[in-house]
This record gives C-alpha cells, structure tokens and sequence, in this order.
C-alpha cells in the first residue's frame, strides 16, 4: 500500500511547485491579498488543485484555468489577466499526465527544475509618483489661467446669485 502513496505525494510536491513558483500567487501571498492567513491559503490551495486532479481523471487544460482563476477570485480576491493562467493550467495538466503514465523519473526531473529556479520571488514595484513640486507648478498654471480669464471680463459688475429650485446657487455672469 506504501508503494501508490508515494507516487501521489510526488504529483502533490509538483502541484506545490508549480503554484509556488507562480508570480501571480505569490504576489497575492507578499501583499495580503489572501487577508492574514494567505500563506495558510496557498498552501491549501495545492491540495485543492492535487485532489481536483484527482477526482477528475481527464481534465482539459481550459477547465483548470477556469479552476484556477476561480480560486484565486474567492480566495485572494485577483483577477489573473497576465497571460500566466495557461501556462501554469498546461504546467500542470502536464505533470498529471507524467503521474499518471507512471513516469516518475521525468515528473521527479520537472519538479527539481521547479524547485531549482523558484528561489527568485516575483517584486512588486510601485509606478513612480508624482513628486509635489510637479503637482502644485500645474496647479498654479490652472489657477494663473483661471485668473486670467476672469480678469479680463471684470468690466460688468457680477449678478447677484440665483438659488435654484434643487438648492443649488448658480453664478451668471453677464454677457
């Protein structure tokens, strides 16, 4: 009986490996997109998807991307759009295949090629902010515009306001 454990634990390590190593999930995992217990959610979310593999025997690679994304929808709150969901979908469909064939040796060579290249961690950097020197020089341009504008049109004295029926108090000026 120890013989069919280990060849399913082996798959498991390469599940493990595969979303592991995936920059979307670990970006969801570095910035708390899981809440406090992301980690926690990553590592269950590779049992998930070992014993979806296993109570689906056939599964197309469309419907583990489907899987997938839903997953990550309900459990990190993103939405995979950067292409990565087919290809990690086929990383896996592949490895499950390998398992089921029996070839074990090759599965075992995926997984440490994983293993061997997972040490990098996706980084996420911010887009550069707009320094305040920038922001207040196109807001005083704004307002020296503004104030050109109405300088010029100062030779008719302004009409009283008028209070609209919603509340509002509207300023004509006059033409």
């Amino acid at each position: 009986m120890a013989a069919p454990v280990a060849p399913r634990e082996l798959f498991t390590e390469g599940v493990s490996a595969v979303l592991h190593r995936w920059p979307v999930l670990q970006i969801a995992v570095d910035n708390g997109f899981g809440g406090l217990y992301g980690q926690q959610k990553a590592d269950w979310m590779v049992d998930v998807v070992q014993q979806y593999f296993h109570d689906n025997a056939d599964l197309d690679q469309c419907e583990v991307e489907d899987f997938l994304s839903e997953l990550m929808d309900q459990e990190f709150d993103t939405v995979v759009d950067d292409g990565s969901l087919p290809e990690v979908s086929l990383r896996l469909v592949q490895m499950f295949s390998q398992w089921q064939q029996g070839a074990l040796q090759q599965l075992k060579h995926t997984i440490s090629t994983l293993t061997q290249t997972s040490s990098q961690r996706a980084k996420v950097t911010a887009p550069p902010a707009q320094s305040d020197e920038e922001s207040d020089g196109q807001e005083t341009q704004v307002m020296e515009c503004e104030a050109s504008a109405t300088s010029g049109s100062s030779t008719h004295p302004p009409l009283p306001p008028q209070e609209e029926d919603d509340g509002w108090t509207v300023v004509r000026k006059k033409k």
